[in-house]
């Protein structure tokens, strides 16, 4: 008897640039997986429909992108709690009972990246800045703080939304005054002391600004991590690593977030090889 053919996918508007497919399919061949991954392109408003269609065709599940990773939350039968603690979700996980689950894996990629890179890292190594306050940063702060991270320093150019992050993982609970909001003018002088410099704002991604930061006073060992991974090597992350610091793409965020999605749907938690880290870099 023959395993059954199954099917996942990446859901968004747009969707074409993602490189998730190339992920899942590798591994599916690699490891001889009866299945497909697919681009789900869906139009803001026709999310709740593309849902349903997903149990009626028997879909295992998918990832969520921009722009459905709050509003797919809402549609969910379960959502896993650090999912909720993060507002979104990045993937469902549909049962055999037809349940939809809802799951948030970004934070736990962006960490394992981080470990990646420098197997001795800690998130309380010293104090943290984290430049951004949307869904990335969501995501990123909070797996921050449930490393261990004492002192996150957030700025956004927006403020408000930077106050408004800070107010609700940092106001209460056992993160009580871990988040310092800094004025977006104080980047620079935020940067003492720091051990983790992360960019999750769009600024250096292909096609926009470039990050208008000067790393002059960040020490020598602090790490820099940027969540765009196209272009691979952002403007941030080439001044650093020219200062001689430890710097970690978003490919790494990428590639680890898919693991669990992939054992979640077809049973397998996969490796990340050389081989697949040069098949993504080969369309960047």
């Amino acid at each position: 008897m023959s395993l059954p053919f199954k099917m996942a996918g990446v859901m968004g508007w747009p969707v074409a640039h993602s490189r998730s497919p190339i992920i899942h399919n590798h591994w599916l061949s690699k490891y001889n997986i009866q299945g497909a991954y697919g681009l789900f392109p869906v139009q803001p408003g026709h999310l709740d429909a593309a849902i349903k269609g997903m149990l009626a065709l028997g879909i295992v599940g998918s990832n969520v992108t921009i722009p459905h990773k709050v509003e797919a939350m809402k549609l969910m039968d379960h959502v896993d709690p650090l999912a909720k603690r993060m507002g979104a979700i990045n993937t469902i996980v549909i049962t055999e009972e037809g349940e939809l689950q809802g799951f948030n894996n970004d934070g736990f990629g962006y960490i394992q990246s981080l470990k990646d890179a420098n197997p001795n890292w800690s998130a309380n190594a010293g104090p943290i800045c984290v430049l951004g306050a949307g869904g990335a940063a969501r995501a990123i702060v909070l797996s921050l703080l449930d490393q261990g991270a004492k002192e996150i320093r957030l700025m956004n150019r927006t403020q408000s939304k930077a106050d408004a992050l800070a107010a609700e993982f940092g106001q209460d609970g056992p993160y009580k005054g871990a988040i310092k909001v800094y004025p977006w003018s104080e980047r620079e002088e935020a940067l003492d002391s720091v051990s983790l410099l992360v960019n999750t704002t769009n600024q250096g991604m292909h096609g926009q600004a470039d990050l208008d930061i000067r790393l002059e006073r960040l020490p020598k060992e602090a790490m820099v991590s940027d969540a765009i991974y196209i272009p691979l090597e952002t403007p941030l992350l080439k001044a650093a690593a020219a200062r001689g610091h430890v710097t970690v793409s978003g490919l790494g965020m990428l590639l680890n977030q898919a693991r669990p999605a992939f054992k979640a749907w077809f049973g397998v938690l996969p490796e990340i090889t050389p081989e697949l880290r040069q098949m993504i870099i080969a369309t960047l």
